[in-house]
């Protein structure tokens, strides 16, 4: 019996997570797994934690209103220390490149655990874009005992950086296993449509935003570019924008578009709401690292507010583009995609970048010392 203890602490990564926890219930038999949440963010983690009926044995708490990455690292090393002494687990299991992510890895291994990682060799090769994750990231890298890449070049990437290629499998992403979950449940849309009233003859573009690296100036100019788009496009466009609470975002937001005709601001929503939007959506506009991969598989164009993605197999395929967030940049490449059927033709094919929906049966697998017959993507840029 393996002893497997999953961690995670955020919407995103809970969302990648749940499929991965189904599978091992699904292999009762042979594991022994438990879950602990961080809970570095709380109301938006129990959001995801009630639709996929996650129930974690270990909730740490460790939410505080504007916490840094160090007082997160500082209380996660703190609280979770004791729950790696009362499990004693054969594997921690962490996903995706969170400051919970690096520190219950770190954890993990100052206990002598070994640590696997989802979502690994993902790089931008600038520590500062975005932050902290990218640093975060690599950190994992260097103390994973077993890494679970999503695609071929971050395979690539890991082996460059020294990782034995035996300790990397990979398996796609299990955030798409999440997403294709949630597809099937829609079933014409949730009950609280938030698009309800929105004429559907005009192109929706939706918009996600919350990056460290782009507060202040660069969201400034991202949302004065959505102003820019309405007001050029007039009732042709309609923007739909769930607004992240961090205050440094809401705060800007509201400023620049509250009550602008055109652009709806929504409260953060759940995910099974935002992936209905995202099926309606014509366009999407985001520095998100999820919807990148999500996007593409419904065959929506998708425009990266960020100088740099370590999700670039999108922009080789064509079916993402990076467009900062300089404000006259991103009128144009959303204007270009508003004007040119065939420019957005080209963006809009559907395609499976990240992951086929069985990623998380593949990561319990190699978890068990299964052979296990790793992903093929449909397009690859490893070589």
């Amino acid at each position: 019996m393996v002893k497997v203890l999953t961690v995670f602490g955020t919407r995103p990564e809970a969302i990648k997570m749940s499929p991965v926890v189904r599978a091992f219930e699904a292999r009762n038999g042979r594991v022994q797994h438990r879950i602990c949440v961080t809970a570095q963010h709380r109301e938006i983690l129990d959001q995801v934690l009630d639709f996929f009926s996650v129930r974690p044995e270990y909730d740490l708490d460790l939410m505080v209103r504007g916490q840094t990455p160090a007082q997160v690292s500082a209380r996660v090393l703190e609280r979770f220390t004791p729950v790696l002494e009362t499990e004693r687990p054969d594997w921690v299991l962490v996903q995706g490149d969170t400051t919970t992510t690096m520190a219950t890895a770190l954890a993990a291994s100052y206990q002598g655990v070994k640590v696997a990682h989802i979502e690994a060799g993902l790089r931008t090769f600038d520590k500062s874009q975005p932050f902290p994750e990218e640093i975060n990231r690599v950190l994992v890298s260097s103390v994973a005992d077993m890494h679970f890449a999503p695609t071929a070049l971050a395979r690539a990437n890991l082996i460059a950086e020294g990782v034995d290629a035996d300790k990397v499998f990979v398996t796609g992403n299990p955030g798409v296993d999440a997403f294709y979950h949630t597809l099937a449940t829609l079933n014409g849309g949730p009950k609280d449509d938030p698009l309800h009233g929105i004429p559907f003859d005009r192109r929706i573009i939706l918009v996600t935003a919350h990056r460290r690296e782009n507060h202040g100036a660069p969201l400034q100019s991202i949302c004065r570019a959505l102003l820019d788009l309405v007001r050029r496009y007039g009732d042709l466009v309609y923007i739909v924008f769930p607004v992240h609470p961090n205050h440094a975002v809401l705060d800007t937001v509201y400023q620049i578009l509250g009550g602008v005709p055109g652009v709806r601001l929504l409260p953060p929503l759940d995910y099974r709401t935002l992936v209905h939007v995202m099926r309606k959506s014509d366009i999407v506009l985001t520095d998100s690292g999820g919807i990148q991969e999500e996007a593409p598989a419904l065959g929506k164009p998708v425009l990266v507010m960020r100088e740099v993605s370590e999700r670039p197999e999108g922009m080789f395929a064509g079916n993402a583009r990076l467009v900062g967030t300089e404000r006259e940049r991103i009128v144009a490449e959303a204007g270009r995609l508003l004007d040119n059927r065939r420019a957005y033709a080209m963006m809009a094919r559907p395609v499976e970048l990240y992951g086929d929906g069985a990623a998380s049966p593949r990561i319990v697998s190699a978890l068990l010392g299964e052979k296990i017959e790793e992903w093929l993507p449909e397009f690859s840029v490893a070589n």
